[in-house]
């Protein structure tokens, strides 16, 4: 994520209820989530599935790790895909990173998890992009995750957009944006900011869920596949984790 100040030039993903694979691109993450993200809370809401999916055990359905870190993703992202007015350009589009950025700098840190959009696009982008940071510290109090890990998650999310930041304002920032899409690599769009470190805190809720405090020693008590704790460890995104 942060060699986005070294320019390189050089010479599908299903849906449903399988997350998305690196490298998507802004508009396919926004689309997939608009579908995903209801049709999870539906099942929720139908009582199919145990809510919030860091509270599920192996026993339960989706009680695998790779479904409570990708559910527990989903959860903290609905507050974005809630803004009223979905302009969604304000996360995805070059022209607008730098106001965007702006309105979350500017943002006070609240302990929120229950939004209160106020009409203004870029404030209530800020408001939800808080709420799911709110909601993954939440879930990471309820699977105990180790306290070192948790702590500083608004400060360190904000160093992040702040470095971002500094990237847009420096000059040919928007063409340097499009060499890294078209190359397959992630500008530093918000999108990517957010989904990012919801990505890294999600997983530490889900392997503290699911393999307990230590997960070599839930891999002695527990008949897991042999490979997994590995694949886990190594895996980046939820979809790694997947058989192909």
């Amino acid at each position: 994520m942060f060699d986005w100040f070294h320019s390189k030039k050089h010479s599908d993903q299903k849906s449903e209820k399988k997350p998305l694979r690196r490298f998507v691109g802004p508009d396919v993450i926004l689309d997939e989530l608009g579908k995903r993200v209801p049709r999870y809370l539906d099942e929720v809401d139908q009582g199919k599935l145990i809510y919030p999916a860091c509270k599920r055990t192996l026993s339960d359905v989706d009680g695998d790790v790779f479904s409570v870190w990708d559910h527990t993703r989903l959860e903290a992202i609905r507050y974005v895909m809630m803004v009223p007015g979905h302009e969604f350009e304000l996360l995805s589009g070059p022209a607008r990173q730098i106001e965007m950025m702006n309105a979350y700098l500017f943002q006070r840190p609240h302990g929120e998890t229950v939004v209160d959009f106020t009409g203004n696009a870029t404030a209530d982008f800020a408001i939800a992009i808080l709420a799911g940071l709110n909601w993954l510290t939440h879930c990471a109090q309820l699977s105990s995750v180790h306290p070192a890990k948790q702590s500083g998650t608004i400060r360190n999310f904000r160093k992040v957009v702040a470095l971002a930041h500094r990237w847009w304002l420096t000059d040919g920032a928007a063409e340097r944006c499009e060499e890294l899409l078209a190359s397959g690599k992630e500008p530093p769009l918000m999108l990517y900011l957010i989904w990012s470190d919801y990505t890294r805190l999600s997983k530490q809720i889900a392997a503290a869920a699911i393999f307990g405090s230590s997960i070599n020693r839930s891999a002695k008590l527990v008949a897991l596949p042999a490979d997994l704790i590995p694949r886990f460890e190594a895996a980046q995104e939820p979809a790694d984790l997947l058989n192909t």
